[in-house]
């Protein structure tokens, strides 16, 4: 019998924040490991739900949609522009934001632009949020893929590029002129996943791998979160799943799952 080839955590990320997502529902979703995880929602859990790329595209039904390429315009219900798009969040049509996160602080604030230094001097520039402000800041939920370590998981980011619950205070996103009632919804890793406390806005964690413990997971944060009081077991990828994603997903997108932008 042939041994198992062993799971990438990017794999585990993707096959984990793809069970999350909602059937019949609007997915405002960012490029890189968000667009892989959509895809694969799409064509194993929730064959109903409808992708709204940030240049302007609704709905692409063309298989697999690529960042900006031709095959996410073909098909698509829509081909409106990026002010449209975005003025449709204002409006509460999306649903769910999803989104990955460079650094992320106990209120769901992220952080997509630099490392260490400052705006005008930074240690390390990185690509900036794109859309992702308008997403987090407009869309019901926002569900953030990213990988568990102490460095993405920081008491005080270095930046603000897209905005969670702020300062964590009562009405904070309301007083910035954001919309009642959005926000962080799930902050998803390879090891475990986190909610967002309903009276502090902390970041909680709710649900750990088979082979993690909440310790471990508490190792790899640079600040300490709420834990639920009933931490559950999230499932293992089957091996099926893992196979279609590497086959059916990331083979036609051309993506190395090593190499997936975060």
């Amino acid at each position: 019998m042939a041994a198992k080839t062993a799971m990438h955590p990017n794999e585990r990320l993707i096959c984990v924040g793809a069970r999350l997502l909602e059937d019949n529902k609007n997915y405002f979703a960012g490029g890189g490991l968000p667009l892989v995880a959509f895809t694969l929602a799409q064509r194993l859990y929730a064959p109903n739900i409808t992708y709204v790329a940030e240049w302007g595209v609704i709905d692409a039904r063309c298989g697999v949609p690529a960042m900006g390429g031709a095959e996410a315009d073909r098909q698509a219900a829509a081909w409106e522009t990026m002010n449209t798009v975005f003025c449709h969040a204002q409006l509460g049509l999306m649903d769910y934001g999803l989104l990955a996160a460079l650094q992320i602080d106990p209120w769901g604030n992220i952080n997509s632009s630099f490392v260490g230094g400052d705006f005008a001097n930074p240690s390390r520039r990185f690509g900036g949020p794109g859309g992702a402000t308008g997403i987090a800041s407009c869309c019901w939920r926002t569900i953030y893929l990213t990988q568990l370590q102490a460095r993405k998981f920081v008491e005080k980011i270095d930046h603000i590029s897209s905005p969670g619950y702020l300062d964590g205070s009562p009405g904070a996103r309301e007083r910035a002129g954001l919309p009642r009632g959005t926000g962080p919804y799930r902050v998803v890793t390879p090891e475990a996943i986190f909610g967002f406390d309903e009276e502090t806005r902390r970041m909680k964690l709710i649900s750990v791998a088979q082979d993690v413990t909440v310790d471990q997971v508490l190792e790899n944060m640079s600040f300490e979160p709420v834990v639920a009081q009933k931490v559950d077991t999230i499932p293992e990828p089957s091996e099926d799943e893992v196979s279609f994603l590497r086959n059916e997903v990331l083979a036609t997108l051309q993506m190395d799952v090593q190499t997936i932008a975060l």
